[in-house]
């Protein structure tokens, strides 16, 4: 994802999103009844579960079943590999879900500075 790097030197800097932000417009801004994402497993749970601070994600409730397989089978960690196909699964789609919102976030700010753009040509005549 090096992409928004290169479009940010190269020109366009106010249309590209930062990729460390929350996304600026609404989850439902073009598409109506959309769901927001939450998180399935609890904080208590997690910290309970003693999961890493960086692997606490949208992701994490498939990880908490993969490491409870990892210690309930050890050592014959062969017996967790459908949990931890679910748990890559999971980061997969998740990385795809932010690819999303990242690409839906720089259209809607281009959108935004095509919108600007028409007003001040209209309020220049």
């Amino acid at each position: 994802m090096g992409a928004h790097l290169a479009r940010r030197y190269a020109g366009g800097a106010d249309t590209e999103p930062d990729p460390l932000t929350m996304p600026t417009f609404p989850p439902d801004l073009g598409l109506p009844g959309r769901e927001p994402r939450t998180m399935v497993a609890t904080p208590q749970q997690l910290s309970s579960g003693r999961v890493p601070l960086a692997q606490r994600d949208y992701c994490a409730h498939h990880l908490l079943r993969l490491m409870r397989c990892r210690r309930d089978a050890f050592p014959a960690l062969w017996q967790c590999q459908e949990l931890r196909h679910h748990w890559d699964e999971c980061q997969a789609q998740d990385y795809v879900m932010r690819m999303k919102e990242f690409e839906r976030e720089r259209r809607l700010l281009q959108r935004q500075k095509r919108i600007q753009e028409r007003e001040a040509a209209m309020a220049a005549l």
